[in-house]
This record gives C-alpha cells, sequence and structure tokens, in this order.
C-alpha cells in the first residue's frame, strides 16, 4: 500500500515541476518572512527543506543558512531545484530524493526542518515526525506549513474530496487537533500555532496539477450545489475561485 501511494505521488508529479517552480502560491507566503526571522534568531545553520517541490523554502532560507538540502520524493523536483539553485548562484544548497517517513539522515543533523504544502501527501505523519525528531538537533525547529483540514465534518468533507479529484494522490488535509496529537506523540513541544489564509485563483489550482476536464466539471458541480454554509466558508465564488485555512505550526525538540 505504501509502496503503491508513494509510487502515485512521484507519478502525479513528475510532469509537473516547473508548474511548481513558477507557481505564485507556492512562491509567495507570509510565512517566509517569519520562517527567515526564526533561522536567523536561533542561528538555525543546518536545514532540511522536506517536501521540497519546485524548490521555494529552499531559494528563501539560503542566505540565511550555512547548509540546506532540497529533499523530495520525486527524481524531477530536485532535479529542478538543482538547476534553479545554480541559476540564482545558491552554493549551499543540495538536493536528495526519498520518502518523508524514512529520512536517510544522521542522528541530530539539522538545526531546522521545514516543511510546506507537502504533509497532506505523507502516508504516516506521526512516522515522519519521529524521524524528524530523530534527525533534528535538541533545541531544533521544526516548521509546518500546510492546509488545514477542518473539525467541523460538513466543511472537512467538501475540502478534502476537492482535493482529491483535483490530485488523487491526496492523502488528507489534517485539523489543528491532529497536529497537536501527533507532536504531543512523537515527542514535540507546540512553540508556535497561527492560522492563514490562501486564496487559490480556480484555473490555476487545476492547471498546475492537469486535472483531467471531467474531474474539474465535477469539483465545479460540487461547488455549485454545496450547502451555502461551505460556500461560505470557503469563499467560493462564481468561477470558482475560493479560500482555505493553512497552519503555520513551529515545534521543537
Amino acid at each position: 500500500m505504501t509502496h503503491t501511494q508513494h509510487a502515485l505521488n512521484i507519478q502525479q508529479y513528475q510532469d509537473k515541476s516547473h508548474n511548481y517552480l513558477n507557481s505564485a502560491v507556492h512562491a509567495q507566503g507570509a510565512e517566509f518572512d517569519k520562517i527567515k526571522q526564526l533561522i536567523e534568531t536561533h542561528k538555525l545553520a543546518h536545514i532540511l527543506d522536506l517536501g521540497c517541490g519546485g524548490g521555494h523554502v529552499s531559494y528563501q532560507v539560503a542566505p540565511v543558512a550555512t547548509s540546506v538540502i532540497a529533499y523530495d520524493i520525486t527524481p524531477t523536483m530536485t532535479e529542478v531545484v538543482a538547476s534553479q539553485a545554480k541559476t540564482r548562484g545558491l552554493t549551499n544548497i543540495t538536493t536528495q530524493i526519498g520518502t518523508a517517513e524514512k529520512l536517510p539522515f544522521a542522528d541530530h543533523q539539522f538545526d531546522a526542518i521545514i516543511t510546506r504544502y507537502s504533509a497532506h501527501h505523507w502516508q504516516n505523519v506521526p512516522q515522519a515526525l519521529f524521524e524528524m525528531h530523530r534527525a533534528l538537533a535538541d533545541g531544533g525547529k521544526v516548521v509546518i506549513v500546510d492546509v488545514l483540514g477542518n473539525s467541523n465534518p460538513v466543511l472537512n468533507n467538501f475540502l478534502q474530496t476537492i482535493e482529491t479529484i483535483r490530485d488523487p494522490s491526496h492523502v488528507k488535509d489534517y485539523s489543528l487537533a491532529e497536529w497537536l496529537y501527533f507532536a504531543e506523540i512523537t515527542g514535540f513541544s507546540v512553540t508556535t500555532v497561527e492560522m492563514q489564509k490562501l486564496a487559490l485563483n480556480f484555473d490555476s489550482w487545476v492547471a498546475r496539477m492537469h486535472t483531467p476536464d471531467t474531474s474539474i466539471q465535477v469539483i465545479r458541480a460540487l461547488q455549485k450545489n454545496c450547502a451555502a454554509p461551505v460556500r461560505q466558508y470557503f469563499e467560493i465564488d462564481e468561477a470558482g475561485n475560493f479560500s482555505t485555512d493553512v497552519i503555520y505550526l513551529v515545534l521543537s525538540k
């Protein structure tokens, strides 16, 4: 099951590396300034960008870090990051391929592990967090940025459904309660919990994943036929554009 799902992740993203490199949603975000300030304040030298995708975390933190490893399950993603790092003159970025659940790194290797818009694809979040805890130096930080699931079943079901129709490799957007539970059972203390809103343009959201027209039609039908509280909460407009909640979570070892 795990190997099959990991293979699906690779299949879904192997031809989309440039989409994610050029995605405004992924290239921009209020969290970048927070992350850089965290690195500078705590003098976090060695960074792992876990589930790096197009590499935007790596490009942002490289100027304030000693070393950055951009790590992803999809080889074409790490190839793009390596090429971009060279183009941008970011010589302290290296790349490596692998899964979140089994990190090929030494104990205490990193001062910070940052994962942004990746965890909703992982097969076993607690296992990944245990691995992150192992690979993190004492006093190190984990930063998690991801779309947030909802404690309201109606809202949550709608979100998870359209996410999966758009991208079959989607596993789950976890709720705040789930993230706090995961942190507790894996030995982390919670330092920061902040909420953000992410506005999504429907056309670019589906284009980025090459979502088939039939799937797009299903998502649009769900948007048009959902209950009024769902439409209001996600701020769905006539073009299908909508917003989601995003968590900015900092954990300490």
